[in-house]
C-alpha cells in the first residue's frame, strides 16, 4: 500500500522541525532592529469610570520610551466595526471607563519587558467604581447596571425566528418536555499565548504587523478600519508555526490594532508577548449561555417541534466576529434529527466579564448541551430507552441531501449506521445489565449517548442572520467561504505549494503535500508547503484562515484544484512533445508516459524546464512558467434569504458518542470508564492526522464537561487567573478512548472530504452530562449546568438525599 496517497496515513512533515526545536514562533521573531517591548496596565475593577491617569513618573524612568493611554488610542484609531446595529464603541484600550477586570488602561514601551513592567507600578489611575453585573438573566433586567449608556440596555442583539408551524406542533403534541440549561464561560489554553510585533513607517503611512493570528484575513478589514488605513497599507504576517489556537487566537486582533497605534505614537517597532495571567483574564473565551428549550413530543418518542430561547453573554463588548457564537450553528439547530418545526429567540447580552470570541466548536457546545439533554429527558418522560428515542428521530440515509427548517443543507450522511456502530462498540445492552447489578451493590454506573452534526467550512453569510432581512438589504450580500492555494514548479523541478489556511498544528502542510504528490505523481515528501501567511502575497479571500474546520472541505479543495491546473498544463506540453492527446497520457513516478506504451515518455523535470527555459517551444497559446492559483467555494453557500434561512456551512459531518461512567457518591468524583466516538467526516484525507484531531477536540470537550470555567464572583471580580484555579485536563485525566469511522463522501468537495476535529468539543459536555445523570437516576438528580466538578455533584447528591428523607418523613 502506498502510504503517501490521499486517504492513507502519512506521518506529519511538520513534526521534524517541531520535535527538533527548529519551529519558528512569534517569540522567536525579531524581524527588525531596535524593537522595544511592551507591558500593559490592566483594570482591577469590573466597572469604573477613569477619572484621571498620571503617567509622568513612568515616563521618566530609565529605559522607558513612552506611555500610551486610552486618550491616545482614541485620537489614533476608530471604534471597531461590529456586525450588529447596537452602537457599541469598542476600542483596543479603555477610553472613558473600564468594563471588565483586565481591560487595558495604559501601555508602557521600554527597552525590555522588565523595565516596562516596573514602570507600570508608577502609573497612577484614579477610578470611580460603578455597579457591575455578570449574571445573564440579571443583565437583561431594565434596572440592571448599564455598560454602554449610548446603547440604552445591555442587549447587543435580539432576533426571533420561526420555521414551519411550531404552534401546531405543540398544540398537537402528546407531551411537552422543557427545561432551562446553563452553559459556562470557558476558553482554550494554547501553550503559546498571544504575541504581536508592530512597525509603523511614517514615510509611507504603512503598518506591518507580525502576530500569531490564525485567520488574519477575516478581520483584516475590521483592523484596517479601526486603524484608519487603506487595506493595502496594513500588512499582516503570520509565522511558520503557531503554538495552538483552537479559535482563541482570533481574539488577538484588538491587541494587533493596539500595538499598531502604540508603534505609531512612540515612533518605534514594538513587541508584546502575553503572559498566562493576562491570557486567562483578558484574552477571549467562549460565551456562557442560558437556554430555555421546549420539545413537542408524541407518545412514540417522535419530537415534532422545538422552541429555544438562547441568551449568550458576550462580555463587556460585543466585538467581531461576535455574535458568531450565537448564530454559527443556526443552520443545524435541530442537530441530526427530523424535527420540522422550530422557533428560536436569540439574544446577545453584555456583562462585566471579558469579551468573547471563537473557541473550538464555537456555539456548538452551547447548543448541543441543551439539545442532547432534552432528548434524554424525553426518554425519561416517556419511560423509553434514550437509544430508542434517538433512533426514532435520526435523519435517514435516504433523505440526504437533507434541508433543515432553518436552511442548512446536510450534504451526505448515514447517521443510523454510525449510531448503531457506537452502541455496538460500547456493548450497550451488556452495560445495561452491568449497571443493574451495580445498583444492587450500591454503585452508580451510567451510560450517556449523544449525536451531533458537525458543521465545517463556514459560509460567512451566517453572521448576517443577526440582522433583519430589511437591514441586510442595505448592504452587500455575504456568502464568503472561498479558500485559495498556489502550486508552483521552479526551473529545476522543485514543487512548492503556498496555502493561506494559517495552520496552528493541524497538519495542513502534510495533507497539502499528499494531495499535490498524488495529483502530480511525485513523492509528497519532495513537495515543499509554505504556510507562512502574508496578506500582501498569499492567495487569500476574506474567508481564508484556520477556523470552522475549513481546511478539509475548502483548503484541500483549493490545493487539489491548483495542482490540477498544473497537471493539465504539463499534460498539454507533454502531448505536443509525445504526439498524443492529453487524455492518452498518464502522469506518475515523476514522468508522463503514453498509456500502454511506456517507451514513449518524458520526465516531469524536462517538461517543467521547457516551460521555463524554452517558452518559444511551447504549444501555441501556452504561457511560460508553472505557477497556478485556484480558489474553491461551495456552491450551496448562499446569503440568507428573506425568510432568514441560511446554509451556514460548506459541509456537515456527524458524530455519535457513547460514554460510560461511575460516580462516587461519597466524593462526587466522575470516572469515565469508556469513551466511544464514531465520526463521519466524508473521505478522510489522512486517518492518522484525523484521529489526532479527534483526540484534541475530545480533550477540550472533556475540560468543558468536568473542569473548566472562567469564574467571577457576583461583583464581577475574576477568580480563576491561574492554572491553580482554572483547571484543565492533562494526559492523566484522558479516559480510554475508542475512535471509529464511517465515510459518506461529500458530493460538494472534489475529494469528498468534510471538516473534522471540533466534533467532540461539542458533543463531550452533553454526552458526559447524560451519562452522569443516568448514573444518578436513582437519586433523581437533574444535570442542567456545567462543569461537573466533584463539589457540585456532591451537593446535588446531598440535596437529593435530603429531599428523599423529607418525603419519607412526610409519609411516616
Amino acid at each position: 500500500m502506498n502510504q503517501h496517497r490521499i486517504g492513507e496515513p502519512m506521518s506529519r512533515v511538520e513534526d521534524a522541525r517541531l520535535t527538533s526545536g527548529q519551529g519558528s514562533y512569534i517569540e522567536d521573531m525579531n524581524p527588525l532592529p531596535n524593537i522595544h517591548h511592551v507591558a500593559i496596565l490592566r483594570s482591577p475593577y469590573p466597572h469604573a469610570r477613569i477619572k484621571s491617569i498620571r503617567t509622568e513618573k513612568a515616563e521618566q524612568m530609565p529605559g522607558v520610551k513612552g506611555v500610551v493611554t486610552g486618550k491616545d488610542v482614541a485620537e489614533l484609531t476608530s471604534p471597531f466595526p461590529v456586525g450588529v446595529t447596537a452602537p457599541v464603541n469598542y476600542y483596543s484600550m479603555a477610553v472613558d471607563k473600564v468594563r471588565f477586570v483586565g481591560e487595558p488602561v495604559a501601555v508602557v514601551v521600554a527597552k525590555n519587558r522588565y523595565l516596562a513592567e516596573d514602570a507600570l507600578d508608577q502609573i497612577e489611575v484614579e477610578y470611580e467604581p460603578l455597579p457591575s453585573v455578570v449574571d445573564i438573566e440579571k443583565a437583561l433586567l431594565p434596572d440592571s447596571p448599564i455598560l454602554h449608556e449610548n446603547v440604552g440596555s445591555n442587549i447587543a442583539n435580539h432576533r426571533t425566528f420561526s420555521y414551519g408551524n411550531t404552534e401546531k406542533a405543540f398544540r398537537e403534541a402528546d407531551h411537552v418536555v422543557k427545561h432551562k440549561f446553563l452553559f459556562p464561560k470557558y476558553s482554550a489554553t494554547p501553550v503559546e499565548t498571544y504575541g504581536v510585533i508592530a512597525h509603523y513607517q511614517s514615510s509611507g503611512d504603512n503598518l506591518t504587523i507580525w502576530s500569531n493570528f490564525h485567520g488574519p484575513f477575516t478581520l483584516h478589514s475590521v483592523m484596517a478600519a479601526a486603524l484608519r488605513m487603506n487595506s493595502n497599507q496594513l500588512r499582516i504576517m503570520i509565522p511558520k508555526d503557531v503554538g495552538g489556537s483552537y479559535g482563541i487566537k482570533s481574539g488577538v486582533y484588538p491587541y494587533m490594532v493596539l500595538m499598531g497605534a502604540v508603534s505609531k505614537k512612540v515612533g518605534l517597532p514594538v513587541k508584546w508577548i502575553e503572559d498566562r495571567q493576562e491570557h486567562l483574564m483578558a484574552s477571549s473565551s467562549g460565551t456562557d449561555r442560558v437556554t430555555w428549550i421546549e420539545a413537542a413530543v408524541k407518545n412514540d418518542g417522535t419530537v415534532t417541534g422545538l422552541r429555544m430561547k438562547m441568551v449568550d453573554n458576550v462580555g463587556a463588548y460585543i466585538r467581531a466576529p461576535e455574535p458568531a457564537s450565537l448564530y454559527r450553528n443556526h443552520s443545524n439547530s435541530t442537530g441530526p434529527y427530523q424535527i420540522k418545526h422550530l422557533d428560536i429567540e436569540a439574544i446577545a447580552v453584555m456583562t462585566n466579564k471579558s469579551p468573547t470570541g471563537l473557541i473550538r466548536g464555537y456555539g456548538g457546545q452551547q447548543m448541543y448541551f441543551p439539545l442532547e439533554r432534552i432528548m434524554h429527558m424525553v426518554a425519561t418522560k416517556l419511560g423509553m430507552d434514550p437509544a430508542d428515542v434517538i433512533r426514532k428521530n435520526l435523519i435517514n440515509k435516504e433523505e440526504f441531501p437533507y434541508r433543515t427548517p432553518s436552511g442548512g443543507i446536510y450534504d451526505s450522511g448515514d447517521y443510523v449506521t454510525a449510531f448503531e456502530k457506537a452502541l455496538k462498540t460500547v456493548n450497550y445492552e451488556e452495560f445495561r445489565k452491568r449497571q443493574a447489578q451495580a445498583r444492587q451493590e450500591g454503585r452508580y454506573l451510567g451510560i450517556g449517548l449523544a449525536c451531533i452534526v458537525e458543521p465545517s467550512g463556514s459560509n460567512m453569510g451566517y453572521i448576517t442572520v443577526a440582522l433583519t432581512p430589511e437591514e441586510r438589504a442595505k448592504s452587500l450580500p455575504k456568502s464568503g467561504n472561498a479558500e485559495g492555494a498556489t502550486v508552483s514548479i521552479d526551473p529545476m523541478g522543485g514543487i512548492s505549494v503556498r496555502i493561506s489556511t494559517a495552520p496552528t498544528g493541524q497538519g495542513h502542510e502534510t495533507v497539502a503535500a499528499q494531495i499535490v504528490g498524488e495529483v502530480l505523481g511525485v513523492d509528497p515528501r519532495t513537495v515543499r508547503v509554505i504556510a507562512e501567511i502574508d496578506t500582501l502575497t498569499s492567495p487569500w479571500s476574506v474567508a481564508s484562515g484556520s477556523y470552522s474546520s475549513r481546511f478539509a472541505p475548502l483548503g484541500s479543495s483549493a490545493v487539489y484544484q491548483a495542482a490540477g491546473k498544473v497537471r493539465s498544463k504539463l499534460l498539454h506540453i507533454a502531448a505536443a512533445q509525445l504526439g498524443h492527446s492529453p487524455d492518452e497520457l498518464i502522469m506518475e513516478a515523476g514522468k508522463v508516459a503514453v498509456q500502454g506504451d511506456p517507451t514513449k515518455q518524458v520526465s516531469l523535470k524536462r517538461l517543467v524546464g521547457s516551460a521555463h527555459w524554452n517558452p518559444q517551444g511551447l504549444p501555441a497559446g501556452t504561457e511560460p512558467g508553472i505557477h497556478e492559483t485556484a480558489f474553491y467555494a461551495i456552491p450551496t453557500a448562499a446569503p440568507p434569504d428573506e425568510n432568514d434561512q441560511i446554509n451556514g456551512s460548506a459541509t456537515y459531518g456527524f458524530v455519535a458518542d457513547a460514554v460510560t461512567v461511575e460516580v462516587d457518591p461519597e466524593t462526587g468524583d466522575v470516572k469515565i470508564l469508556d469513551y466511544i466516538t464514531v465520526h463521519d467526516a466524508g473521505k478522510l484525507l489522512n486517518p492518522l492526522i484525523a484521529d489526532g484531531q479527534i483526540m484534541g477536540g475530545l480533550a477540550h470537550g472533556l475540560g468543558g464537561a468536568l473542569y473548566e470555567e472562567l469564574a467571577y464572583d457576583k461583583n464581577g471580580q475574576f477568580l480563576t487567573g491561574s492554572f491553580m484555579d482554572y483547571l484543565c485536563p492533562t494526559a492523566t485525566e484522558i479516559p480510554p478512548v475508542t475512535i471509529e469511522h464511517i465515510e459518506t463522501p461529500s458530493p460538494l468537495t472534489p475529494l469528498g472530504a468534510k471538516g473534522l476535529g471540533e466534533g467532540n468539543t461539542m458533543s463531550a459536555p452533553a454526552v458526559i452530562a447524560n451519562a452522569v445523570e443516568d448514573a444518578l437516576s436513582p437519586l433523581a438528580v437533574t444535570i442542567d449546568t456545567l462543569p461537573l466538578s466533584p463539589n457540585r455533584i456532591w451537593s446535588w447528591i446531598q440535596q437529593a438525599k435530603t429531599q428523599e428523607t423529607s418525603k419519607e418523613e412526610e409519609l411516616v
